[in-house]
């Protein structure tokens, strides 16, 4: 393969730090039975057995459109698909085995739809690709099985490779599973495992544009804190991935799922924005395809949040390097505007944390109120005449506009404010 080296980072990762939320699809052959997407190897189902089930997979013509159409509708700026999970069945038309949709009743290939459909409503792309196969005895036992072993990473290999050459451009290519039998002892390197610079070096031969995760034992471009949102450092691309429901159930769950509140998913949205990072939230549609009812009604109301404060969002830079959330909510910054999305809302005024200089103009989104603003003690800002209820109910934005880029303050008297001191 012809060597070619990445495009720079800060040129590949451009759009990414635009977008701020996309969505994260796990959708396969485990959520016909609806237990969760580690079924197979939690239940011990031999593969013979859970094979079967691809007779019954038959998702619904549309099914990719309705996801796609809500990612939209949610405020989405790109999508990651499962084009094949752990339990090795392929939604794409491989030629590393027969346990695939395009060798089934189902007959299509669904990441073609997918890559498609994402283009055309000018969605980025991104493809899931599990390292890891429960069919290969040479996962769980590599020293025991090492033919096993070695047919296992040839076939990650070769399936990165018919992604990246069967389907267009990629933008995110998203692998899942770098350690080895949960971490077996024996395995020093996960790294060395998957022969992961050769495979990354051949990735960015085949698309120099493209963005790839951290899940093969090595850093590559992106950070994935999963089921938390913790920033990386600045400069460094990041993404919480999270579900709406519990933590455990990634694919579709039959019973048992506690699902975030709205406020929650928003709360989440904005602290990832604040630290200059991405929220992918997670849909596990149901066994014939269609969107689940709950999850839908959520993220269409977070789309409905995001066509008023998506400004807020979208594009986010942190206020200071080292700052990313407050106690009353989660700041982000475009160039000489701040943004606070409120998680209190107090009325009829709003204290600031420390830092100068003073903004010129103070609004609420959605609101056209005129705001006061005021210094306060030890050098805090504060903002009055606030209406009684907010333009939204959940997590309304204050936004401040500045002459310059705001600047922290550092207090040279932790109790003045105690007094009622004010410092310039």
């Amino acid at each position: 393969m012809k060597s070619q080296q990445p495009l720079p980072y800060q040129e590949r990762i451009a759009w990414f730090h635009q977008a701020r939320f996309g969505m994260f699809i796990h959708y396969g052959l485990f959520s016909l039975p609806g237990r969760g997407e580690w079924i197979m190897w939690q239940e011990r189902i031999p593969a013979k057995d859970y094979h079967k089930l691809a007779n019954a997979f038959q998702p619904v013509k549309n099914c990719v459109d309705q996801w796609l159409d809500l990612a939209v509708e949610a405020g989405m700026k790109y999508a990651v698909f499962t084009t094949k999970h752990h339990d090795g069945f392929c939604l794409f038309d491989s030629k590393t085995t027969d346990f695939k949709t395009t060798a089934t009743k189902c007959g299509r290939d669904l990441v073609q739809e997918f890559t498609d459909g994402c283009r055309k409503r000018g969605l980025k792309v991104g493809l899931y690709l599990s390292n890891i196969d429960w069919n290969y005895h040479g996962y769980f036992e590599p020293k025991r099985y090492p033919a096993s072993k070695r047919a296992l990473v040839d076939s990650l290999h070769t399936q990165t490779r018919e992604l990246l050459t069967n389907y267009g451009k990629i933008d995110v290519l998203w692998y899942d599973g770098e350690w080895v039998d949960l971490g077996r002892k024996e395995v020093k390197s996960f790294a060395r495992f998957w022969r992961s610079k050769e495979l990354l070096k051949n990735i960015y031969a085949l698309q120099p544009h493209i963005l790839v995760n951290n899940r093969l034992g090595i850093p590559a471009d992106l950070d994935t804190p999963e089921q938390h949102v913790t920033a990386s450092k600045p400069g460094r691309g990041w993404e919480s991935c999270m579900t709406i429901g519990d933590a455990e159930a990634w694919g579709w769950t039959k019973y048992g799922v506690n699902r975030k509140p709205v406020s929650t998913l928003l709360h989440n949205l904005a602290i990832a924005a604040s630290g200059e990072g991405n929220y992918l939230l997670n849909i596990g549609p149901r066994p014939d395809g269609t969107p689940e009812p709950e999850e839908a009604k959520h993220l269409r109301a977070m789309g409905k949040w995001l066509r008023l404060n998506g400004e807020a969002i979208y594009g986010s830079q942190r206020l200071f390097p080292d700052y990313t959330r407050h106690w009353q909510g989660a700041y982000t910054r475009q160039g000489k505007t701040v943004y606070i999305s409120l998680f209190r809302y107090s009325s009829p005024e709003i204290p600031l944390p420390l830092m100068r200089p003073l903004p010129v103009k103070a609004t609420l989104l959605g609101s056209k109120k005129k705001l006061g603003i005021e210094p306060g003690p030890n050098a805090s800002i504060r903002i009055t005449g606030l209406p009684k209820r907010p333009p939204v109910a959940i997590q309304p934005v204050l936004k401040l506009e500045f002459k310059e880029a705001p600047r922290r303050v550092e207090e040279t008297n932790h109790g003045a404010w105690i007094d009622g001191e004010v410092e310039e």
